[in-house]
């Protein structure tokens, strides 16, 4: 594609990467993502996403800006208390660029709508703050053939991962490193426990960079690790992850062959 004289100054500092260049670029321009949730962790990768220059970008929340919200939602102000996330984020995005599809859709991931909201996009990011969502969205990847860059934070740590086991036996899922969502009470989520709000920032840019690096097929992915960073002691591991044979999603002898389970009884 031939670029734009503005494009070509805003993405000037991709396209001097030799790692990247003008087809780097270029995949970015065409690429499409969608994001679950617009808070802490959805924040800074819709952020980084825009600036990169990803050609379409939808995002999923259901829920409006709280005063809470402002210490690590970096998308949002003060003048976006009481406003859905996704249509704060819009206004956020579109003074970042201007130039990209932007996408947002004010309602709640669930297993009658995450097929037709995943359909239209290469790669699917997790910011998720609820077990219910992340299993779902897992297993709705995996069975739709999707790439999922998946992201959590608690207080002053975080991880993140890329999963991608749709193309075969040697990729994990998110079932081969937890199998069943914990027990309701047992993980205390941001707003019980608390989280330190930068930690969002940091996380999310993880997320950012592996999505990009997804897009443009550069560099050593995380889709059979798991990246664990701790901000008290400034330390981050990196954890093999293999395929668990006996995932009931992935394994030899999947019994998840469809969302039902995840339907309300």
């Amino acid at each position: 594609m031939k670029f734009t004289d503005k494009q070509l100054q805003r993405y000037a500092r991709h396209i001097i990467l030799p790692e990247v260049g003008g087809l780097g670029q270029e995949k970015l321009l065409t690429s499409s993502v969608l994001v679950i949730g617009a808070g802490g962790l959805g924040a800074p990768v819709l952020l980084y996403l825009a600036a990169a220059g990803v050609g379409k970008i939808g995002v999923v929340d259901d829920d409006v800006v709280d005063l809470s919200n402002l210490q690590r939602q970096v998308i949002h102000n003060s003048h976006s208390i009481g406003k859905s996330k996704v249509e704060s984020a819009s206004t956020t995005i579109k003074k970042i660029n201007n130039e990209i599809n932007f996408q947002s859709y004010k309602l709640r991931l669930t297993a009658h709508n995450v097929v037709d909201l995943i359909s239209d996009y290469e790669i699917i990011v997790d910011g998720s703050d609820n077990f219910e969502t992340r299993f779902l969205l897992n297993d709705a990847c995996h069975l739709n053939k999707k790439t999922l860059i998946s992201g959590a934070i608690l207080r002053f740590e975080g991880q993140v991962a890329t999963f991608k086991s749709h193309i075969g036996q040697d990729y994990p899922c998110y079932r081969c490193l937890y199998r069943e969502p914990p027990p309701n009470g047992l993980v205390p989520s941001c707003s019980e426990g608390g989280v330190l709000g930068a930690l969002a920032g940091t996380v999310g840019s993880l997320q950012a960079t592996e999505v990009l690096k997804e897009i443009m097929g550069i560099g050593s992915g995380l889709d059979s690790n798991l990246l664990l960073y701790d901000a008290l002691e400034i330390e981050f591991r990196k954890m093999t992850l293999k395929p668990d044979r006996d995932c009931p999603l992935c394994g030899d002898n999947p019994s998840i062959l469809d969302l039902s389970s995840h339907i309300a009884k």
